[in-house]
């Protein structure tokens, strides 16, 4: 009898989960280790942020699904790994610290057969001097957090309905933080709840992002087919911020936030405040924190872990000249070179280089977006490591079939505004491959034929019907695995 073990439980982790329990059955362990007991369906935290859905639309209890399917789950937070052991305790194992109330604070040691490091990012808020939450600014990254955003919200909507002005500063909090499609999202939200309420004369709304050009998203831009013409996302993107009559300011770094302002840096060097009534900000992120260990106890979390905090896997790490990587330095199998019985899927796993050019300016600070890897790539990955998982295990199988490198996956991603059948708009956007391949594609970077962007209602409707497709599948109903990531 083999036993997994899976640490976290959002899109990589509970992707991974579900289909190992599927494929190995009975006779194998599948453990969940996470400190929540909850899965959110993250990309619609955007509806909650404006009030359009609840916290109970977008979450559901983890144990009623993983005792279905025949899945541990343990409500704690893993700390470190031990991989060969230790003095006292030979065999791998996972340290944790168990966050529920009947055992919280309480140390445990989780041995392993094979271990799915799947944890996600932490939001490092405290990267940028007063952002998030219990600071200065707002974010969608949790449900939580999205109700909280949601709350002060309404107060700057109310204050406008009373004829008070409100300036809104949404977008990237961090020099080089990702995910720049949520924040973009939320922005035309914002703007689109504003304009049913006929409140436009009383918002200023500004996009402030990290990245080179908007439309960039953390992958370098993109050129993308649109109705039989090609054109790139940053004018697909410029488009469509005009006409939700949103500002923006790019190239810019967020350094520091204070109670109604913004202190930034652009690529020039020069140093800018922005002021505000309500902004939400994505935080940089970074690794979990899994510290590594040998059995004779010597460290080695910085042999396995990136400095960013995210896990080394089958990628090529060595230095070098932003020009001189290709796709081919990027992971298929997401495995750690150093145990071939541990796997990194979703935000995980480090990136062996960023996806948009970086770039420092004068002043040494370094401002261009990280690479994304949420979503639609974190499934595909988490599906991927648990079938190859499966056939070592089922079959010992010392070749992997299943891969899934970045530089030959596609995304699709849907960004919304509005909610219902008949109320909201969407920019469909896909690429392929998310990393763009130019000695493939001397041309675009990508095959064009599959990079498209298109606006309209229909886009919104697939939005729609993904958040409850996923669900569905999330909660394991009866063929969820027909569903695609």
């Amino acid at each position: 009898m083999a036993k997994v073990v899976v640490l976290g439980a959002g899109i990589a982790g509970h992707t991974a989960a579900q289909i190992l329990k599927r494929k190995l059955g009975r006779k194998h362990d599948v453990v969940v280790v996470s400190p929540n007991t909850k899965y959110q369906w993250i990309p619609s935290n955007i509806w909650v942020g404006i009030g359009q859905m609840t916290d109970k639309q977008v979450t559901f209890e983890l144990g009623p699904v993983y005792r279905k399917l025949g899945i541990e789950h343990i409500q704690a937070k893993a700390v470190a790994l031990f991989p060969e052991g230790s003095a006292d305790n030979p065999g791998a194992f996972v340290e944790v610290l168990y966050t529920g109330k009947e055992k919280n604070g309480l140390p445990d040691r989780i041995k392993y057969d094979y271990l799915v490091n799947a944890t996600g990012p932490r939001l490092n808020f405290a990267a940028t001097e007063g952002l998030g939450p219990e600071g200065f600014s707002e974010s969608v990254c949790t449900y939580q957090h999205a109700g909280h955003a949601w709350e002060k919200l309404k107060e700057s909507l109310a204050k406008m309905a009373k004829g008070e002005k409100q300036k809104f500063l949404i977008g990237t909090g961090h020099p080089t933080a990702t995910c720049q499609g949520a924040a973009f999202e939320y922005a035309l939200n914002v703007a689109f709840e504003i304009n049913k309420r006929k409140l436009n004369s009383m918002a200023e709304i500004t996009w402030i992002t990290n990245e080179y050009e908007v439309g960039d998203f953390g992958m370098g831009g993109a050129f993308i087919k649109k109705g039989g013409y090609v054109t790139s996302t940053r004018i697909f993107t410029e488009s469509i911020l005009s006409e939700y009559g949103i500002q923006w300011i790019k190239r810019a770094g967020i350094t520091r936030v204070e109670e109604g302002k913004a202190y930034y840096q652009t690529l020039d060097g020069e140093e800018h405040t922005r002021e505000f009534d309500f902004a939400m900000l994505i935080p940089a992120f970074a690794g979990a924190g899994l510290k590594a260990y040998k059995v004779d106890g010597s460290e080695i979390t910085y042999e396995m872990f990136a400095p960013s905090g995210f896990m080394k896997v089958d990628a090529n790490y060595k230095p070098q000249e932003f020009e001189d990587w290709s796709v081919a330095d990027w992971p298929s199998v997401y495995q750690s070179p150093l145990y071939d019985n541990i796997f990194a899927a979703g935000i995980a796993f480090a990136p062996p280089h960023p996806i948009s050019k970086p770039m420092t300016n004068k002043n040494g600070l370094a401002i261009f977006p990280t690479p994304p890897r949420t979503g639609m790539p974190s499934g595909i990955m988490g599906k991927i490591v648990a079938l190859n998982i499966a056939e070592r295990i089922l079959n010992n199988s010392k070749e992997f079939k299943h891969k899934a490198s970045m530089g030959k996956m596609g995304a699709a991603c849907i960004i919304s505004s509005g909610y219902g059948i008949r109320d909201g708009m969407a920019a469909t956007m896909t690429v392929f491959p998310i990393v763009p391949d130019y000695e493939k594609y001397p041309e675009w970077g990508r095959e064009i034929g599959y990079t498209m962007g298109e606006p309209g209602l229909a886009g919104h409707w697939i939005k729609l019907l993904l958040h409850f497709m996923f669900m569905y599948k999330a909660k394991a109903k009866p063929f969820w695995w027909l569903i695609p990531e």
